[in-house]
């Protein structure tokens, strides 16, 4: 689904599926959790935040300011009009400048694997450039290192695996602090900018 220019990676396409099928309950926890890491009200992006739902409205709730991208049309259309006073921008994350700004905070569920190899080295690159001394990420992608073909879109997806995550990071002035999965069996890696 979508062609090979299409930058949201098939999600275009599905966007009425995915708002219908998304678990809100799967991975809260692990988000909220990853929360308590950051400084009270402070700024998070959210990377291929789609609708926002579950976790921009958990970040929302729990008094951050957040920021979302989303190569989408129609998601983040719906993610502008349940969250109005969140900044939104409609572009890939690759393309993004993050609105310019540095965040205590950047959080990309569901997204990294979905891009190619080298995009998502530009990525997390782009990702510590845009956050503070000591700011946290948290992203998910299975620990193997792997291919297989997106559940809803169909398209490859890759996961560079957790020893080239780790061996990455340091590159850019990250550090990885953790691994879990949650009870989905989605597994995520915590990191700090030093």
């Amino acid at each position: 689904m979508g062609g090979p220019d299409d930058k949201s990676n098939g999600y275009e396409q599905t966007a009425q599926q995915f708002i219908a099928a998304r678990d809100i309950g799967i991975g809260i926890a692990t988000v909220r959790d990853w929360s308590y890491s950051l400084r009270r009200g402070g700024r998070v992006l959210d990377l291929g935040c789609a609708h926002g739902v579950p976790i921009t409205q958990l970040l929302i709730d729990r008094g951050f300011s957040v920021y979302g991208v989303d190569a989408s049309a129609t998601l983040i259309a719906e993610f502008r009009r349940r969250f109005p006073t969140a900044s939104a921008q409609c572009v890939p994350v690759e393309d993004s400048d993050f609105f310019g700004r540095l965040f205590d905070g950047i959080i990309a569920v569901g997204l990294l694997f979905l891009l190619s190899s080298q995009t998502q080295e530009i990525v997390l690159q782009k990702i510590a450039l845009s956050l503070i001394s000591s700011g946290r990420l948290l992203f998910t992608c299975p620990a193997e290192a792997v291919r297989w073909n997106d559940s809803l879109t169909g398209r490859e997806s890759i996961s560079l695996g957790a020893t080239r995550y780790a061996e990455l990071l340091p590159l850019w002035g990250m550090e990885l602090l953790g691994e879990a999965n949650d009870e989905g069996g989605n597994h995520y890696y915590s990191c700090r900018k030093r």
